[in-house]
């Protein structure tokens, strides 16, 4: 391994093994629904991917973007007034917040943009919901000298707002969907509506392991850095495996990231936690599995689980963190939780809130309001747990993003007192 590349190991072989899928099925979930005119597409994607993935030139390069350019690896920091707090499991956080752009996004889209260049692509698109898939997408546009457009819902963009001016000035155009609940399904569909007429110039960044084959598996591949390296790490640090490991849970990326380095191990439990939102009787929540709502259907081209009413029509979904409000959830995620390999909690917004104070307050960390759902599932049963225990939280991105909404959340006086001061200040 040369200097370039210290310290980020070569994951082929292990993600290989664990994303196996039938005709791009895992279980009864995933395949490939799309239109006629996106087969060309579709399939070149898939002859590419199936050739980088096994290829050390293609990856040396990724991992030297990685390494120099993102900061990878990412520390996993051990959370010890946390642990002293709770007088439990000792817990580590693995700090994906880190991560150039402020999440694990970046992962991902370095990956599938250099894919496009091999495949000659100019331009790419993407969806976003938080925000952070789309900044993550703009800046390697910016690096490459690829054009960007990323589509984002217009009740997203007035909850990120931040990140939609960093978009901006990356150079990227945004353009709000304005039609539907204005979240994250909404931004996929009309992502997929530009494909349909670019695709020979465009390659779509799907930010998410969610979508039509070979999007999930591709996505989980790229974001399968962040297991392998909290495994090597957790193994230096303490000398074995961790007992649990907790992600938060939108389409699925930074979980399936997380997990997949340990999921052969059957003694690690893996732990994705939904957005529960304002809780299951309000009917405002965003959780598929965790409450037993989601049922089998096939949108935006694959079958998963779905929040859908009895005709088969999506439903609202509701989060605190943007990030979390996707009515679906990736096909290998439904499958290893129909196979009892993840388990599924969900985070009502109270909790939330609640563990990001704590972990503000003790650790001086501040994890964005999707990772900290990660935190709350953890805190939730810490009880179960013993000294001898280890817990992993995937701290899968910063929260500067979320301050409007924290404070809205935490009912910031003062935070309201402030924008009411510059609101004033810019009318004049």
């Amino acid at each position: 391994m040369s200097t370039e590349t210290k310290g980020i190991h070569n994951p082929i072989p292990e993600a290989a093994r664990t994303l196996q899928s039938d005709n791009g099925y895992y279980g009864r979930f995933g395949g490939s629904f799309i239109p006629e005119i996106l087969v060309p597409a579709f399939e070149e994607i898939t002859k590419h991917f199936e050739a980088v993935r096994y290829d050390e030139a293609f990856w040396h390069e990724y991992c030297a973007l990685l390494a120099n350019y993102s900061g990878r690896p990412t520390p996993l920091t051990f959370a010890d007034r946390l642990t002293a707090h709770f007088g439990r499991a000792r817990i580590y956080v693995k700090r994906e917040d880190l991560n150039h752009t402020g999440a694990h996004k970046l992962n991902n889209a370095l990956g599938q943009a250099l894919l496009a260049k091999r495949m000659g692509k100019t331009r790419l698109i993407a969806e976003t919901g938080a925000g952070q898939h789309g900044v993550a997408t703009a800046t390697v546009a910016a690096k490459l000298g690829m054009s960007a457009t990323i589509y984002m819902g217009r009740e997203d963009m007035e909850r990120q707002y931040a990140n939609v001016f960093w978009m901006k000035r990356l150079g990227a155009e945004v353009i709000g969907v304005e039609y539907g609940s204005q979240t994250l399904k909404d931004a996929i569909n009309e992502t997929l509506r530009d494909w349909v007429s670019s695709f020979e110039t465009t390659h779509y960044v799907l930010g998410t392991a969610s979508g039509a084959h070979p999007f999930p598996a591709l996505v989980a591949f790229f974001q399968s850095i962040i297991g392998i390296e909290t495994k090597e790490q957790i193994l230096q640090a303490s000398g074995r495996l961790p007992s649990r490991v907790y992600a938060c849970v939108g389409g699925g990326s930074n979980a399936l990231g997380a997990f997949q380095a340990f999921h052969a191990h059957d003694e690690v439990q893996l732990i994705g936690v939904e957005a529960g939102g304002r809780g299951q009787a309000s009917g405002s929540h965003a959780s598929r599995i965790a409450y037993g709502e989601g049922t089998p259907g096939v949108a935006q081209g694959y079958k998963t689980l779905f929040l859908q009413n009895q005709d088969g029509q999506m439903r609202d979904t509701y989060s605190i963190a943007a990030g979390l409000d996707y009515v679906g959830v990736s096909p290998i995620l439904a499958d290893l939780a129909e196979r009892g390999r993840v388990r599924f909690e969900a985070a009502a917004d109270e909790e939330v809130v609640q563990a990001l104070q704590l972990v503000m307050k003790l650790e001086g960390l501040i994890p964005a309001l999707e990772s900290t759902h990660a935190f709350a599932g953890a805190f939730k049963h810490i009880e179960e747990t013993t000294a001898s225990d280890l817990i992993i939280v995937n701290m899968s991105g910063r929260g500067d993003k979320d301050i409007f909404n924290v404070a809205e959340g935490l009912r910031d006086e003062e935070w309201n007192a402030f924008i009411e001061r510059k609101h004033g200040q810019y009318k004049k």
